[in-house]
């Protein structure tokens, strides 16, 4: 790194991106006689859990050069002593995170603590900027590059598809064009080994076929000094721990688990005893993905489709961790279909085809949480604060006008709320804005952040020591002395106490494992265009005479033959420049089943859309069913397909119109208001140990929201509850693209006579959704044995 350069490194994990950064800057102070003064470096981390690892990084190379430099971390997790000791004697590099950073804003002095900056690197860059916590990072550095002109900012990323934009969302529009981007000339060499059935289900299902390969997987664990096992949702990690160590007994004590949910002082242990060789396995999250160096594991075991290139290629790096070291990542399917995937996957690695991570623009919730913020501390004059926001990326296009709506809303509540004291939050004293009284300066800084999710219960032990969180939602369906499994433990609930669930541990081996909301990650773009790709490359594979070309082939494609055949048999295998409709009656009823190998938010829009346009047609109600490759539309009357592609079903025109009218939008826009409420202070989440009850916070959220749709209908933040829907949730961007497609693909109509292995995978995941006094296992055996 130059000294007098900004920008952004992008290197292979293990190839030392920390050190590129961290050493010249400690190394400029090398001679220095006597203790360095003030702040010097900031380093910004979206987790807790990477700070102590960055602190043990810096103090090394510290100690090695003897210099007098000191190193502190300041997070959620930092306590109130040394809170205080940093305040008498300011560190010299500091590691934070966006929320906390924003907390030093909201101190008085906080100029002067900013003042000696030299340099701001964001570690894991890519992960920030598409979220609002990047938006925080954004208008933090907004704020500390007035105040310390010469500072110099860089951040560290991985490959993604957009390093460009990324560089010019960090610095910023004013240096966005100086900035640059540095790239180790470093090939890193991943090899994706697939861990493949036996025997190919040919009506496959989400789930079904992953612990039925546990048996082959526990050979790859053991071989290696240590491995980490990847899952996509806590409630799979959770499940894995539970089904390795039912198979392999002897894994206790030598095998953990880690995800977000489990307590700290418990991850943080995991950590250690990973990065001392010390546990053979650790079944993960993406709690794992990020940055921490474990050079012991030496293996990386993916469990079901990553749904991303760019998220299976960080996790591949995990092992490997030398310059010149492979990776290798074994793919393990939950389904058979999910073969495709791990062919795609490989093709997309070599080609270097990632995923672009879109920053969040205009998020007026976070800009009004923002000048909050800045008038607990020294307060702001708005014409200064609006040319330093105005340069960042998130608002480079707000309006003059749309900037004094911000300063009175976040004043005076806006049109609808102005006669109510809370949302009197801001004066202007003298020119400068300051938070009008005590009580809201002490709520905000409780406030401060933009993760929301649903209210977590804290599950203790009976006697003392706390295991970690679950949602309210999961153990509102327990009562006392009921049995579930949790951080890999068999759990007795003993009694809750508001929200709090004490528990002790049980013998028993029943029971289920928690599950948090918004768990199913969906494929990204990237993924679809090579699951379209591979899928032809499968229907066009024959019966292999020459073995020199079967061996250049992709194994999954060549096993998944006996399913593919059976989709030809019944229906079609569609080419990439075909959509597969296939349509055929059971005793649900008549089905409708679409392919835009699209994944599923995508397809849970387009199934909105067509169920209201053929719906224009004739009256007629739908179930709607959706997942990765599909959906269902199901009635109890036919679809008029024919006559529905006849007036325009697949046209692009009134698209946003006809969705958000299939979708209530309205109902939706309700729900992501609540998120953007909380984010904006209009409502409180409560205090520590005294959370708002979900529900409250729904009630409270709702009634602002229908306030201002019936008052202030001009409102921002409403527009921006809209806006999150039509671009993030249901992926309009994406899906108007999807759309374009599809209407100029030739259309495909099949009529089979049973369910096909490409819809029956649609068709359980509407069962999931229902209840049942039969397990799914049971409902879907039977579905098997009349389908298959």
């Amino acid at each position: 790194m130059e000294m007098g350069a900004e920008g952004l490194v992008n290197a292979p994990t293990g190839s030392g991106k920390t050190y590129s950064l961290m050493l010249p800057f400690i190394a400029q102070f090398e001679g220095a006689e006597k203790k360095v003064e003030g702040l010097r470096m900031i380093w910004l981390t979206p987790i807790r859990a990477l700070a102590k690892e960055i602190k043990v990084s810096a103090e090394r190379v510290i100690a090695d050069l003897k210099i007098p430099l000191s190193v502190g971390i300041r997070t959620g997790d930092t306590t109130q002593e040394e809170r205080a000791l940093q305040k008498k004697e300011i560190p010299n590099i500091l590691i934070t995170t966006p929320e906390s950073l924003h907390l030093m804003l909201a101190r008085k002095g906080y100029p002067a603590f900013f003042s000696s900056l030299q340099l701001f690197v964001a570690d894991e860059w890519h992960e920030l900027l598409a979220t609002k916590r990047g938006v925080q990072a954004e208008l933090a550095l907004s704020r500390i590059k007035t105040i310390a002109p010469s500072l110099k900012i860089w951040g560290i990323s991985a490959t993604i598809g957009n390093l460009e934009e990324a560089l010019q969302v960090l610095l910023g529009n004013d240096r966005a064009l100086a900035g640059r981007i540095i790239k180790a000339d470093i090939k890193k060499e991943i090899e994706v080994v697939s861990i493949m059935p036996d025997k190919v289900e040919l009506m496959p299902w989400s789930g079904h076929l992953g612990v039925k390969l546990l048996k082959p997987l526990l050979p790859i664990i053991h071989a290696s000094q240590s491995s980490i096992i990847f899952t996509n949702t806590r409630a799979q990690c959770e499940i894995w721990y539970r089904k390795l160590l039912e198979e392999d007994p002897s894994l206790a004590g030598i095998m953990a688990m880690h995800h977000g949910s489990i307590s700290k002082q418990l991850r943080n242990w995991v950590e250690d005893m990973l990065y001392e060789g010390k546990l053979k396995a650790v079944v993960s999250t993406s709690s794992l993905d990020l940055g921490v160096d474990f050079a012991p594991v030496e293996t990386i075991i993916q469990i079901g489709g990553p749904k991303g290139v760019a998220r299976f290629m960080q996790r591949a790096g995990r092992s490997g961790h030398r310059p010149d070291a492979k990776s290798r990542i074994y793919f393990l399917p939950t389904n058979s279909l999910e073969l495709i995937e791990a062919a795609g996957l490989r093709q997309a690695m070599k080609e270097n085809y990632l995923e672009a991570r879109e920053p969040m623009q205009m998020c007026f919730d976070v800009l009004v949480q923002y000048l909050v913020t800045l008038s607990l501390g020294e307060g702001f004059v708005a014409e200064q604060i609006f040319a330093e926001v105005k340069n960042t990326y998130c608002f480079s296009t707000i309006t003059d006008e749309e900037w004094k709506w911000v300063i009175s809303f976040t004043a005076h509540g806006g049109v609808s709320l102005s006669s109510y004291d809370d949302y009197n939050r801001i004066k202007l004293t003298d020119g400068v804005y300051k938070v009008s009284n005590q009580r809201i300066a002490r709520k905000h800084r409780m406030s401060i952040g933009t993760i929301v999710g649903d209210t977590m219960m804290t599950v203790k032990y009976n006697r003392g020591g706390f295991i970690g969180h679950v949602e309210e939602s999961f153990m509102a369906s327990f009562n006392e002395g009921d049995n579930f499994w949790f951080a890999g433990m068999s759990l007795e609930l003993i009694r809750i106490k508001e929200l709090t669930a004490f528990v002790k541990k049980s013998n028993k081996t029943s029971g289920r494992s928690p599950s948090w909301q918004g768990g199913r990650l969906p494929l990204t773009s990237r993924m679809s265009d090579m699951l379209r790709r591979k899928m032809t490359e499968a229907a066009s594979l024959s019966s292999f005479t020459d073995k020199k070309k079967a061996s250049a082939l992709d194994p999954e494609l060549i096993k998944i033959q006996p399913l593919i055949a059976l989709q030809k048999e019944r229906s079609h295998v569609p080419a990439e420049n075909e959509f597969l409709i296939e349509l055929f009656e059971t005793k649900e009823g008549h089905h409708a089943v679409f392919y835009p190998f699209e994944g599923r938010l995508v397809h849970e829009g387009i199934a909105a859309l067509f169920a209201y346009r053929i719906g224009r047609l004739h009256p007629i109600t739908f179930s709607l069913a959706y997942n990765d490759y599909g959906f269902e539309l199901l009635s109890d009357q036919p679809i008029p397909i024919e006559e529905a592609l006849g007036d325009a079903l697949t046209d692009s025109n009134n698209l946003e119109q006809d969705i958000l009218q299939g979708v209530n939008s309205a109902e939706l826009a309700r729900r992501k208001f609540r998120d953007i409420a909380a984010i904006s202070g209009l409502v409180f989440k409560g205090y520590p140990g005294q959370p708002t009850k979900d529900r409250h916070l729904q009630s409270s959220s709702s009634l602002i929201f229908q306030v201002f749709e019936d008052y202030d209908s001009s409102n921002l933040l409403l527009r921006q509850a809209y806006d999150e829907v039509i671009n993030y949730q249901l992926e309009m961007p994406r899906l108007r693209k999807a759309m374009h497609r599809i209407n100029h693909q030739k259309i495909v109509i099949t009529r089979p006579e049973k369910p096909t292995p490409f819809s029956f995978p649609i068709m359980v995941d509407r069962l999931r959704e229902r209840t049942s006094s039969e397990s799914l296992e049971d409902r879907v055996q039977k579905m098997t044995v009349e389908f298959g």
